[in-house]
């Protein structure tokens, strides 16, 4: 199953993903007119004025901005910036790093993107809740049939990309990074003890509904993100001699990795580009279709303001602490050591601050990944009463609590391959929507610039 799905993903996430991805947000960079740039102070500004860790609750389904924003960044702020970066640097080398942030920066103009449709084509479920996502704005980008099937589509990745496989990887990324800490101690900790303590967490949240999970991200993301990248930093300035050689390595290796890496790592730049979108594409979610679910969601002023602060979550998710994660593994040479994933995050801390360092990444995944598991739900959640109606989503949600508990005890390889072949498929009906509607975003953008 492996082989096929790893063969499935070599043309997946060849040059079609990497045209598509990267050739939408260069698109929409140059017709917004380097709105990243431009308007990156703006966005910092709304972010921050609404932050809050006791926001208003809602009847109806929605959010803040700041509850929407943290659910996004919940969803992107998960496994792909610890373990994501590890896999990323083992498998397509530190130039893979160089195209995260190539894919990225580009990124940042397609979730603004993203946003702005969320908001302008939301909608009221039957039940009167706010609701909308890239189903809601494909069926205005394509009426018909085309439209109904495209959407359709949609929905069925997502379910079975965020919902089935991706919560899989976060419950793996824990389980081993618990395990990896307790075995370094000379305890056996069986992974699927772990699996099952999540998913009665989960569980209970995923019945209180989006009350409740605007509650618990609002609090638990800012937290969890502040944890990390103090630790983080710590461990930079105790190797900052280190630091610019590891800067120069990835600039390096990003064109040219025989030269860092010898030829016998079997390592080319196609290899750094291939892991390093998918790897970033993975962490920020830029382009996937995945966040437009909760911006979609917030009492913004307007779609424009939104589709700013969407921006400012992708600058938070990779140039951020992603990078944080990549500069330590780096920086503390572990990249060496032979480990992979979670294990690899683990030894550069562990190097730094001795056998806490595997306990505080353990800890630290805990809460990236379990925000994330909740973020996800949530966005598949919204599909399956799309396609199903309300009475499918419990059904749905028993799902992912099975989901989480496998999840935990099966081989990292398989779980990673099986979350980028599922993402690369979300992809696709998404930016094609996203292409035909640019004129709209354009506008809006125009409009909401002028205010």
């Amino acid at each position: 199953m492996l082989e096929l799905v790893v063969k499935a993903n070599g043309f997946l996430w060849g040059i079609l993903l990497i045209i598509l991805l990267c050739g939408t947000g260069i698109m929409f960079t140059f017709r917004l007119k380097f709105i990243q740039l431009r308007q990156f102070s703006t966005g910092c500004k709304l972010l921050f004025k609404d932050f809050s860790f006791n926001g208003a609750k809602s009847e109806n389904g929605e959010m803040t901005p700041f509850q929407a924003i943290a659910t996004a960044i919940g969803g992107q702020v998960g496994t792909g910036n610890l373990a994501g970066a590890a896999t990323a640097l083992i498998s397509g080398g530190p130039g893979a790093i160089f195209w995260m942030w190539v894919s990225a920066f580009f990124g940042m103009s397609t979730i603004y993107a993203e946003a702005v449709l969320a908001q302008e084509y939301k909608t009221t479920d039957s039940d009167g809740h706010i609701t909308g996502g890239p189903v809601y704005y494909i069926r205005q980008a394509f009426k018909g049939t085309f439209g109904k099937v495209l959407a359709g589509a949609f929905a069925v990745f997502i379910i079975l990309a965020l919902g089935f496989m991706g919560n899989m990887v976060q419950a793996n990324s824990i389980g081993s990074a618990f395990t990896e800490a307790f075995s370094s101690r000379g305890f056996e900790l069986n992974p699927l003890v772990i699996g099952v303590l999540l998913a009665i967490f989960a569980a209970f949240i995923f019945i209180g509904g989006t009350k409740r999970l605007s509650t618990v991200v609002e609090k638990l993301v800012p937290f969890m993100a502040f944890v990390y990248i103090i630790g983080s930093i710590i461990l930079l300035v105790m190797n900052i001699a280190n630091l610019p050689a590891a800067i120069k390595m990835i600039f390096v290796c990003a064109f040219k990795p025989e030269a860092v890496l010898g030829g016998a790592a079997g390592i080319t730049i196609r290899e750094a580009i291939r892991y390093g979108v998918a790897r970033g594409l993975f962490s920020n979610e830029a382009g996937m279709g995945s966040t437009p679910h909760a911006h979609a969601r917030a009492t913004s002023k307007n779609p424009h303001e939104q589709g700013l602060r969407a921006m400012i979550s992708v600058f938070i998710d990779t140039f951020i602490i992603l990078n944080l994660t990549a500069f330590s593994i780096l920086s503390t040479g572990v990249i060496s050591t032979g480990k992979t994933g979670t294990a690899l995050a683990q030894a550069a801390f562990v190097n730094c601050f001795g056998s806490g360092g595997d306990i505080f990444v353990a800890v630290c995944l805990l809460f990236f990944a379990f925000s994330t598991i909740l973020s996800w739900h949530f966005f598949g959640s919204i599909n399956v009463k799309y396609l199903f109606g309300e009475k499918a989503v419990k059904i749905y949600s028993f799902c992912v609590v099975i989901f989480i508990i496998i999840g935990s005890t099966l081989k990292v390889d398989l779980v990673w391959e099986l979350a980028d072949f599922f993402n690369a498929l979300m992809v696709i009906p998404n930016i094609i929507a996203l292409v035909a509607l640019s004129s709209v975003v354009i506008k809006i953008s125009k409009n909401g610039s002028a205010k």
